[in-house]
């Protein structure tokens, strides 16, 4: 993985490739940024410039033997740790490499849950178990075969709970020319003592402008579609490469005619549009809607509060948000996008679609319509 391959983040890519030029690589770093964010793929873009036989000005050279391997996750002195769905006490990530692999290089943004269906997962739990680490602190053990570092990269040590502490010594005091690269999403879920090992990375979830670049320049999609794409994104690449295996989406419409029943309490046609229409899209177009919602919701709250400037719908979006901006309060579009996004959290649980959806629309009817918010909210 070259950085050059990577979208965006042109910032941290400098100060990378600086670390290494200047003899200041630090032997654990936590790289932290959202889902879909590129995080992994940056970490790996700098393991590979790090050891590069003829490292560029700006990037790895991509031709060096180091770097062939480096391509196809095969060089001996590179190890990968990560989340998995453990059959045995035993089993360890190696036993998901082959898997592994190939999931990273079909998409180095993937997400934990397409982690998952790459494997027969069923209810198990992701975990990074205790043989893991045990597994980590003996392959580090050993000598660099090749390169001059032997680098770990640890995808989702959120996942590594109380076992953790198993790698704390390695961590501070590790041998020498070990690099440790943690790629993590959520900070709070990360054990402390780990935390405060690490030099952090902070990486930024992508520029609306970088994705929508990045769907019409290397994925063909028409501009309308990629701004609309990238809008539900919202940042996030995994989200704006699962909506290209999916159909030309009509969440604006479906949307407009949704609020407006809402807004008008036109409750036969509420039930039919929950149950004909939503609850028939399937659980990831739901999941894609709900997200389009939010988003829409979003950019009324900036319109909401005189920030037209950070607005970026067009045409018909443009036009609805400016009027629905003009009857809603900030505290109510507060309150439906709490409502939208605890929904987001239902749906991917697989809860009954249309009692969910109903119930959705039934609450926003209060608070459009009849001024009631749900009980428990700080605007009562």
């Amino acid at each position: 993985m070259q950085f050059k391959n990577i979208v965006g983040h042109q910032a941290l890519k400098h100060h990378l490739i600086s670390t290494v030029r200047e003899n200041r690589v630090s032997h654990a770093q936590l790289f932290l940024g959202p889902e879909g964010s590129g995080s992994l793929a940056l970490a790996l873009a700098y393991a590979q410039f790090i050891n590069c036989e003829q490292p560029q000005a700006d990037d790895s050279c991509g031709h060096c033997p180091s770097c062939l391997k480096y391509e196809k996750l095969i060089h001996p002195d590179l190890h990968f740790s990560y989340p998995f769905f453990a059959k045995k006490a035993d089993e360890t990530a190696s036993t998901y490499m082959e898997d592994w692999r190939k999931a990273f290089l079909e998409n180095p943004y993937l997400s934990l849950s397409h982690w998952r269906n790459q494997l027969e997962a069923e209810n198990k739990q992701a975990n990074i178990n205790i043989a893991e680490a045990h597994d980590i602190i003996k392959k580090l053990s050993l000598k660099a075969f090749e390169a001059e570092y032997k680098v770990l990269i640890m995808w989702l040590p959120e996942y590594l709970d109380t076992q953790g502490n198993a790698l704390l010594k390695l961590i501070e005091e590790p041998p020498a020319k070990t690099l440790f690269l943690l790629v993590a999403e959520n900070q709070d879920k990360i054990l402390n003592t780990i935390i405060s090992r690490t030099q952090l990375m902070k990486v930024n979830k992508l520029s609306h402008e970088e994705l929508m670049q990045y769907l019409i320049e290397k994925k063909n999609v028409d501009p309308v579609r990629a701004n609309e794409m990238a809008f539900i994104a919202d940042g996030n690449m995994q989200s704006a490469l699962d909506q290209l295996e999916e159909s030309s989406n009509e969440n604006f419409d479906l949307l407009i005619r949704w609020l407006r029943c809402i807004v008008t309490d036109a409750g036969l046609n509420i039930i039919q549009i929950c149950d004909d229409e939503i609850s028939k899209l399937g659980r990831e177009n739901q999941k894609l809607f709900l997200l389009y919602s939010i988003n829409v919701l979003r950019q009324i709250v900036l319109l909401n509060q005189g920030l037209d400037q950070l607005v970026f719908l067009k045409n018909a979006e443009l036009e609805f948000v400016k009027k629905f901006s003009e009857i809603s309060s900030l505290e109510k579009l507060q309150v439906a996008i709490e409502m939208l996004e605890k929904t987001h959290y239902s749906v991917e649980r697989n809860a009954n679609p249309k009692i969910l959806f109903l119930d959705l629309s039934l609450q926003l009817v209060l608070l459009f319509k009849y001024n009631t918010f749900p009980t428990g909210t700080q605007y009562i």
